[in-house]
């Protein structure tokens, strides 16, 4: 199985291609070789390729930055999935896109299910919405996957700034009142092949929008105590967590209070869960010390 990823230098793509030739091969491909914004860009290279799925992992993802870039992002993240999608199903292929939390309002006190009402409070969960909905409309082979608090040990995430802050101080601030779980990009990874691998086999059970995240659940400061502690436990940068209200950081963009995802439903259809978050601290460090000996 050949599957194209769109967003070549994100971390799920990355991660992905880390992955090639477990059981797929994976070409990441990003700009200029190809813009999901322009839809002759992604037909061409569909065509040259001949992959058997598409994973749109490309997205505007500056989720401040967005309030007032809205045009762009809406130009990203709806139209630009649109046009993936639109180009797959020309070539009669499955699609998965990648999409976020953020399309809740994050005000309910339970974990969010698939169909539970969505009310995004910002330009970036409007834009990820708008394009869940344009992917759906435009291939009936779609597998929509909600993700959260994405890190890993390619680019810039919440794990490597936390290290970098601790290497400046001792205490370190981290907001205490929005819950989620963090989840590796890597065990994203491996959770698109579970769903590409059903999907090229028309499992129509593989198709729909899916939560999927790691087992478990924590706050932002609750990660970065996990960060610490794992980190000092071989001799890395460490620091003292002070947990603060989400009204002592403002920013731009309205956070989710709740950003915790149920994923009974990707485990029972897809046959798959994600490992518990925790672990994906500890294989993160891990990997950024090996490659950091290298």
């Amino acid at each position: 199985m050949r599957i194209l990823v769109t967003g070549r230098e994100g971390q799920v793509a990355q991660a992905l291609v880390a992955l090639n030739g477990n059981s797929a091969e994976v070409v990441a491909v990003g700009r200029p070789d190809l813009d999901i914004t322009q839809a002759q860009s992604v037909r061409g290279i569909v065509a040259e390729l001949k992959p058997d799925i598409v994973v749109n992992a490309a997205a505007y993802t500056a989720v401040d930055r967005a309030e007032s870039d809205e045009a762009l992002a809406f130009l990203v993240n709806r139209d630009g999935a649109r046009n993936v999608a639109t180009v797959a199903v020309e070539y009669g292929l499955p699609v998965i896109h990648i999409s976020t939390d953020y399309v809740f309002d994050g005000l309910g006190m339970e974990r969010y299910r698939e169909d539970d009402p969505t009310g995004p409070q910002g330009v970036y969960g409007r834009s990820k919405l708008e394009g869940e909905r344009a992917v759906a409309a435009a291939n009936p082979a779609h597998a929509i996957l909600r993700t959260a608090w994405v890190y890993g040990p390619f680019g810039q995430n919440f794990l490597k700034t936390m290290l970098r802050l601790a290497g400046d101080r001792d205490v370190v601030r981290v907001v205490g009142d929005q819950h989620g779980t963090p989840t590796y990009a890597p065990d994203i990874a491996e959770g698109i092949l579970a769903v590409a691998h059903r999907l090229q086999a028309r499992d129509p059970n593989a198709q729909g929008i899916f939560h999927m995240v790691a087992d478990g659940e924590t706050t932002w400061a609750g990660f970065a105590e996990e960060i610490f502690a794992r980190s000092a436990e071989r001799g890395g940068p460490s620091a003292q967590v002070e947990p603060i209200s989400t009204r002592e950081y403002p920013t731009p963009a309205k956070r989710p209070a709740n950003s915790r995802l149920d994923t009974a439903r990707f485990v029972r259809d897809i046959g798959h869960r994600l490992p518990d978050w925790r672990s994906g601290v500890v294989r993160c460090l891990d990997a950024l010390e090996r490659a950091s000996a290298r």
